[in-house]
């Protein structure tokens, strides 16, 4: 039985080629190359924060706690945007392993203060490094002008889906930052969450 033309318009002309998109991203292009990307962005992430013993998303909470200092659990889990017994067991994987400390908040008893310890500081350079490296893998061979513009349109995007959903008012705001030591300010990388 042959072939129908529609089957063989869709099959790669040469071996190895990369699979036609679904039929349905013919109706959005973009979604689903950012779903694509971001697919692939959290995969090599994840590569990376193995070698430091994190898992994905372990990054942004300590990100955060290192760039606003102490701050109610309940207050985390809005800024990393995470289903609460997600960041709960994050909480648990890092106190473990001495980076994060809990503790009662002194204003209210019954709200838990979040804080990395001391012994996360040796992490922080680390983290740094990690995601300097990543950045520079997923922007490879753009220039610096190609990689302006795609984080300007990227901000557009976020901008359309912040709008879009009402789902992330309070991440347009800035936290707060601390003072950084000299040697670890200069070379903080932002994360995609401040993009």
């Amino acid at each position: 039985m042959s072939a129908k033309p529609a089957e063989q318009a869709t099959a790669p002309l040469c071996a190895g080629a990369p699979p036609p998109p679904p039929q349905f991203a013919d109706n959005g292009p973009v979604s689903h190359a950012i779903s694509r990307v971001a697919r692939l962005h959290r995969i090599a992430a994840g590569k990376w924060l193995k070698g430091l013993g994190l898992y994905p998303g372990q990054e942004f909470v300590m990100m955060h706690l290192w760039d606003v200092g102490p701050v109610r659990q309940s207050q985390l889990i809005k800024a990393v945007e995470l289903d609460p017994s997600t960041v709960t067991k994050m909480l648990q994987r890092l106190e473990h392993t001495g980076h994060v400390r809990r503790r009662p908040d002194p204003d209210d008893r019954r709200a838990v203060l979040v804080e990395a310890t001391e012994n996360s500081c040796a992490l922080l350079a680390d983290v740094t490094a990690a995601w300097g490296e990543l950045e520079e893998h997923t922007v490879a061979g753009l220039d610096a002008e190609e990689r302006s513009e795609l984080t300007r349109l990227l901000a557009k995007v976020e901008e359309n889906l912040c709008t879009e959903t009402a789902d992330c008012p309070e991440r347009r705001l800035q936290p707060e930052r601390r003072p950084q030591p000299e040697s670890t300010s200069s070379t903080r990388s932002t994360s995609a969450a401040e993009l």
